[in-house]
């Protein structure tokens, strides 16, 4: 306790001694006062210490009051003198301040005077802060009338942070500052529209570009272009040497981009660019009115406009950095590539002129060849082409189907006729005739086929020639190239040349000698074909060594061809012979014998002879086919005539009248009309009438009966139901004549009723019937 008690009293002498020497404000001393704990006692000791200067000043008082006395007095007397000294001063006061009054005026226009020049000072110190500006606005107002967007945007962004702060504390500055995104705004759409009229002017300028760009592919590759594709004009030279920034102007290409670029809209404007180029290129590719005039001029139209785009994007990606990319081209590309495919694919359908087929192809060969040279991958364009050769060898083969039916409708169908070496000689060189001669030619010489042949073998080199065509430039191997023309020539001799004889053969005003001579012919084209697979061989490079696939195997369908031809003979004999048939006249009841054949028969029989013997040189076993085939034909027709079933009734004299004619035919078949046929062979055709007949007229039926069903039987082919008919035919006759009372006549009639009966009973079969 009496350390805090000492504490306390060293704290309010310290405070009462902070009061007794401040001169300044008592607060923080009076504060510490009343936030301590000894208010009580500082007052006490306050109390103290006022008595204690109270009694000090007292006593001090006493010790001066004398001289206090004697300067009160003396302060009395300065006060009179003061006054005099004041009356003084403002009668001075009063002069002085008449005298200054001009001073005063003086100085206050001098004041004023002094504010005009601080004033000037600042307006020249302003104007000299604001023409600047001033100048730069009116610059970039100049830059914006005369459309120099890009220096105008530079203009603004100098006012914008450079210029522009040093006068924000005007107020038009910030009417300034509020228009700058206008301006920028602006330059944005002026600069945008200046694009937009590029895009569309690019458009009419593509065309222009694609045919410079394609002129000069074709000047650096020395292209070799035939049918008028790349011909030179007047003029071409000049723009060999021109590319496409002489031609074009791209400044607002790269003016807006720059632009787009300052103001931070650059992925905004590629996005936007690219977008419509790729608008532009679906309309490039899409044809007007969705087809392509079938001219050349319209395709090359076509290709210069797809040329010029891309050319225009190689411009802008080698010239604008980032604008257009490589794989934003190869993107476009790969786009156009499969539009370009399918429209070839679909114009080529409706071009039907191999020559406009050749000059489209070759136009296509070029374009790819000048696209290559820009770094574009072309290989689907050539699949295109190949699948257009597809198209052009089915054009060819249309074309050379009209020629080949030209040849075979004016050929005369007879064989050549020679008179003259040197026409012989050039049949030998156009036609691989393989009986040619050596020497010692005898003339004049019949060559066994017409001009047929000679001109299909020339029209086959021709389509091969022609084949090939389109096979130039294509970027594939010898081998495919031998391969296509291999195929195209196959599709040729089995499609088209087989449709053109198969035409003629089945035309009814071509006779049989014809042919004949048509089977001939085949038999030699043959045999000339074979040399075909050597020609193709030597026109395209690819040797006969078995490394190819494919092969000119259309040659069998000369062996189609013939087949068809022999049918045909066969079935032209055959009407040939009805026609003779349907003339025979049979009397089945004639009062007697008739001793001659019938007329048509002899007639029939010497046609047959005829034509026979036109067959002589017809290759195989047709003549011998052909011979049989009649005689099987004959023989049936002659049993139809037999067993007509208008035909009621029939004597002896009627069946001996038919015989007459049987007989003839057998005559006709022993005498080997046609080399070649086996003894026997067309006499077995006529064997079913002659055992019928024979039985007829001999009445041998104890014979027919006991050797029925035995191979070795005389009657061995005659059906026990055909013999039936023809003998209640006979048997019809016999009532015809009214009843006999003659027992012989009776008995007969009785042993008939009874062997047809019997005949009626046995099965229908026999050993060889020629009907079967």
């Amino acid at each position: 306790m009496a350390t805090d008690s000492s504490v306390g009293s060293s704290h309010i002498e310290h405070l009462l001694a902070e009061v007794e020497s401040s001169d300044g404000l008592l607060g923080p001393t009076l504060r510490a006062v009343y936030d301590g704990e000894y208010q009580k006692e500082f007052m006490e000791k306050l109390e103290d210490r006022i008595k204690v200067h109270d009694k000090d000043i007292e006593r001090m008082c006493n010790y001066h009051y004398q001289g206090f006395i004697e300067s009160v007095n003396e302060l009395l007397k300065v006060r009179g003198e003061a006054r005099k000294l004041k009356i003084k001063v403002q009668e001075g006061n009063e002069v002085l301040k008449k005298s200054g009054t001009e001073l005063v005026d003086r100085c206050e226009e001098l004041i004023k005077c002094r504010t005009i020049q601080r004033n000037i000072a600042s307006a020249i110190e302003a104007l000299s802060v604001c023409l600047p500006v001033l100048d730069m606005h009116a610059k970039l107002s100049d830059q914006m009338s005369n459309r120099r967007y890009y220096p105008a945007l530079k203009t603004l962004e100098q006012l914008e942070h450079t210029y522009l702060p040093r006068i924000k504390k005007f107020r038009f500055a910030e009417i300034m500052k509020n228009s700058i995104p206008i301006f920028r705004e602006n330059i944005k759409e002026a600069s945008m529209s200046d694009l937009r009229d590029f895009l569309e002017s690019i458009r009419k300028e593509s065309e222009k570009l694609g045919s410079v760009a394609m002129k000069q592919a074709f000047h650096r590759s020395n292209l070799t272009l035939s049918h008028g594709v790349g011909t030179r004009k007047k003029g071409d030279d000049d723009e060999l040497d021109q590319s496409a920034l002489d031609l074009v102007d791209f400044s607002p290409v790269y003016r807006c981009y720059h632009i787009y670029t300052v103001v931070g809209e650059k992925e905004n404007f590629e996005v936007y660019y690219r977008k419509q180029r790729r608008k532009q290129a679906r309309l490039v590719l899409q044809p007007n009115h969705g087809t392509i005039d079938e001219s050349l001029e319209a395709y090359r139209a076509y290709f210069h406009q797809i040329v010029g785009f891309f050319v225009v994007e190689d411009t802008i990606l080698h010239t604008a950095k980032g604008l257009v990319t490589r794989s934003t081209v190869d993107d476009l590309w790969d786009m156009a590539a499969s539009k370009i495919a399918a429209v070839m694919r679909t114009q080529s359908a409706y071009c039907k002129e191999t020559d406009l087929l050749i000059q489209v192809k070759e136009l296509i060969v070029w374009f790819c060849y000048t696209l290559s040279g820009y770094g574009l991958n072309v290989n689907q364009i050539y699949d295109v082409l190949i699948e257009m050769r597809n198209l052009y060898n089915e054009t060819l083969m249309k074309k050379w189907e009209g020629d080949f039916k030209q040849i075979l409708e004016v050929d005369n169908y007879s064989p050549m006729y020679i008179e003259e070496c040197t026409k012989y000689q050039d049949v030998l060189n156009e036609f691989p005739y393989t009986d040619k001669p050596t020497k010692n030619v005898s003339l004049p010489k019949v060559l066994p086929f017409s001009e047929c042949p000679v001109k299909l073998y020339k029209e086959f080199k021709k389509f091969i020639n022609a084949c090939l065509k389109f096979n130039e430039h294509l970027n594939v191997s010898q081998t495919e190239i031998g391969d296509s023309v291999r195929k195209s020539t196959n599709l040729l001799l089995t499609r088209t040349l087989n449709g053109c004889f198969t035409s003629v053969v089945k035309r009814k005003e071509v006779s049989i000698p014809q042919l004949a001579q048509l089977s001939i012919n085949t038999v030699h084209l043959e045999a000339a074909c074979l040399h075909l697979e050597e020609y193709v061989s030597e026109v395209t490079g690819t040797a006969n060594d078995g490394v190819n696939v494919t092969r000119v195997y259309g040659l069998s369908t000369f062996k189609d061809i013939r087949a068809e031809i022999e049918q045909q003979m066969y079935e032209r004999l055959n009407e040939k012979i009805e026609d003779f048939i349907q003339l025979a006249n049979y009397n089945w009841v004639p009062s007697g014998p008739r001793k001659q054949p019938s007329s048509y028969i002899m007639d029939l029989l010497a046609y047959l002879n005829s034509t026979f013997l036109n067959f002589s040189a017809l290759p195989g076993n047709i003549a011998q086919t052909a011979c049989l085939s009649s005689c099987k034909h004959l023989a049936s027709s002659m049993r139809t005539l037999l067993l007509d079933e208008e035909v009621r009734q029939m004597n002896e004299f009627g069946i001996q009248c038919f015989n007459q004619d049987l007989r003839k035919c057998e005559e006709f078949a022993n005498s080997n009309p046609v080399e070649g046929i086996s003894d026997g062979t067309l006499q077995m055709t006529f064997l079913e009438l002659r055992q019928l007949v024979d039985l007829l007229l001999s009445c041998d039926w104890s014979t027919f009966f006991k050797d029925h069903g035995l191979t070795e039987s005389k009657y061995n082919r005659v059906n026990p139901q055909t013999a039936a008919r023809l003998l209640e035919k006979l048997m019809e006759s016999e009532k015809k004549k009214g009843f006999s009372l003659r027992k012989s006549d009776r008995e007969k009639k009785k042993l008939n009723e009874t062997i047809v009966k019997k005949l009626r009973s046995l099965n229908g079969e026999t050993g060889n019937s020629i009907v079967q």
